[in-house]
């Protein structure tokens, strides 16, 4: 499946059906974070019903081959700080911010109006 040709959650699990079940969800999950939001990796968590796996929701989308279609880039640290290597994480940062989420000393700000 092509990645221009992903429109709906329907979409985004079929072009990951060689997943686990857990990583379809993280998947769809983050998906559905619209442009001007962010979410955290234990957000992502507690919606898939899986309130302690924050380092497993980070680790599939570390994996995220459908980027930005599934816009890993919305999910940060309970702190506002995006992980990963300092390439990854600058570039997460960059694409949040062109979307209007404010950022403060390298960090998301994080408030009740921009988290999804």
């Amino acid at each position: 499946m092509d990645i221009k040709s992903i429109k709906t959650e329907k979409d985004v699990i079929e072009a990951l059906k060689d997943k686990t079940p857990f990583e379809r969800d993280v998947y769809v999950a983050t998906f559905k974070i619209p442009r001007g939001k962010i979410s955290t990796y234990k957000r992502i968590a507690e919606k898939v019903g899986k309130p302690k796996a924050y380092r497993a929701v980070a680790n599939a989308l570390h994996k995220n081959r459908l980027s930005p279609v599934v816009p890993c880039h919305r999910v940060v640290a309970s702190d506002g700080s995006f992980g990963g290597e300092k390439k990854g994480a600058e570039w997460r940062r960059n694409m949040v911010k062109k979307e209007g989420i404010p950022i403060e000393k390298g960090k998301v700000k994080i408030s009740n109006e921009i988290l999804y």
